[in-house]
C-alpha cells in the first residue's frame, strides 16, 4: 500500500474503495483533531467528503463508537449506499 505524509504524520492507505482517496482534499481536511486516532475513514456523498477517526482497542481514546472493527457497519449504516471511501492507518 502507498504511504503519505499528511500534516507531519505518516499514514498508509489501507483501503481505497472506488478511488475515494484524494490527497489534496484529504490534506486540507485533516486537522490536528485526528492526531489521536489510529485510522481515518473518509466517505463521499453528494460531492462532499466526511472524515471520521477510528481507534484500535489499545488506544487510550478508544470508545465503542470509534472502534475500527465496526468500520463496515459504520459505512453501511451511516454513509451513502455504495459510496466512495478510503481508510488511512496512522503509522506513527
Amino acid at each position: 500500500m502507498k504511504k503519505y505524509n499528511i500534516n507531519n504524520k505518516e499514514y498508509e492507505l489501507v483501503e481505497n474503495y472506488k478511488d475515494g482517496f484524494d490527497l489534496g482534499i484529504v490534506t486540507e481536511k485533516i486537522t490536528e483533531y485526528f492526531d489521536d486516532f489510529d485510522y481515518i475513514v473518509g466517505d463521499w456523498s453528494y460531492g462532499k467528503i466526511r472524515i471520521k477517526g477510528f481507534c484500535d482497542k489499545g488506544n487510550p481514546n478508544y470508545k465503542k463508537i470509534n472502534d475500527i472493527k465496526l468500520k463496515e457497519a459504520y459505512i453501511k449504516d451511516n454513509c451513502s449506499y455504495d459510496c466512495k471511501y478510503f481508510v488511512l492507518k496512522k503509522l506513527d
